[in-house]
């Protein structure tokens, strides 16, 4: 009797295991095709010399020696890397202002908070031309409302010096995201916390750094993980930009100013699309691969520390 239970029960796992397999298929299949087959056939171009009018030629590492003697991978990095660790604390800071401000209670705050939040869902092809109009020197809002006190506004998308500026700025419009998931956070906070602090005659400050900042750093840990992955992956505003600035002609395979908003993106796409060397292209989305592993490996152990941290402080 037992022997056939047992039966009976391996043979509805194995059918339930068929079934979710089954189940499943559609996107096992879409997985390999789009994902495992794209990542290995790019490993494979990344050792070869490839385009799209010639068969892949085994070259060994010769592209990645390339990689690491071409001027432009060090500058469009360095571009990078100053939107991923200038932008990013300074889009947290502003997120976790608004949330805080918007946590309060005040007449008005569901419509405060849509208002902030609007700048989010706007289209990035969009959002970026009515900032290039706004960053006019001539004719841009910007530069007039500074003529108001006397300021004569940079060309901030043809001076070099303000390029990159000029991005982070444009950035910080755009933290309507972050700034909801902060305010979620800080609404997480235990309202005993604040009541026990009260109690021992803290002030507002004091609560912000005691209670409320370690209750919330998992989260903007983890929102600048999301941010720094993000900022590697920085191509649709500069390429806008250019493509603006060069009227979409054969010139838009530069990176602006001196190079000051080519970042590593957009000099993957003009490796791989406008100079045609897919080779080359597909060793540098490998190069950019450890490195936001790298990041992302260091940033999880440190969201782990401050969480520890966090709880042993409670």
């Amino acid at each position: 009797m037992k022997d056939n239970v047992r039966l009976k029960k391996r043979k509805y796992n194995r059918r339930d295991t068929r079934n979710g397999f089954l189940f499943a298929l559609p996107w096992i299949i879409g997985f390999v095709c789009f994902s495992v087959v794209p990542l290995a056939t790019s490993l494979y171009y990344s050792f070869t010399e490839f385009n799209p009018v010639k068969d892949p030629v085994w070259v060994g590492l010769e592209n990645f020696v390339d990689i690491f003697n071409d001027p432009l991978i060090l500058k469009s990095m360095k571009n990078t890397l100053f939107m991923a660790f200038v932008s990013t604390p300074i889009n947290l800071f502003i997120a976790l202002l608004l949330a805080t401000l918007l946590n309060r209670k005040f007449k008005g705050r569901g419509v405060a908070r849509t208002i902030f939040f609007m700048p989010s869902v706007i289209p990035m092809v969009a959002a970026t031309m009515v900032w290039i109009w706004m960053f006019d020197p001539t004719y841009g809002y910007i530069n007039r409302v500074l003529e108001i006190f006397g300021i004569n506004g940079p060309a901030r998308l043809i001076n070099p010096a303000y390029t990159k500026w000029a991005l982070v700025l444009m950035g910080t419009w755009c933290t309507g995201t972050t700034m909801l998931i902060c305010l979620a956070a800080l609404q997480d906070v235990p309202k005993s916390y604040y009541e026990a602090a009260d109690l021992d005659g803290a002030n507002t400050i004091q609560k912000f750094f005691k209670i409320t900042l370690p209750c919330v750093a998992p989260v903007l840990v983890y929102q600048a993980i999301l941010n720094i992955i993000n900022a590697f992956q920085y191509f649709t505003q500069v390429y806008v930009i250019i493509s603006a600035s060069s009227g979409g002609g054969s010139s838009n395979a530069s990176g602006g100013p001196a190079n000051s908003i080519l970042m590593y993106p957009l000099y993957l796409f003009n490796t791989a699309f406008s100079y045609m060397n897919m080779g080359k292209a597909s060793a540098m989305a490998w190069l950019l691969f450890i490195v936001v592993s790298i990041m992302t490996f260091i940033m999880i152990k440190l969201t782990k520390k401050v969480s520890e941290n966090g709880a042993g402080d409670e």
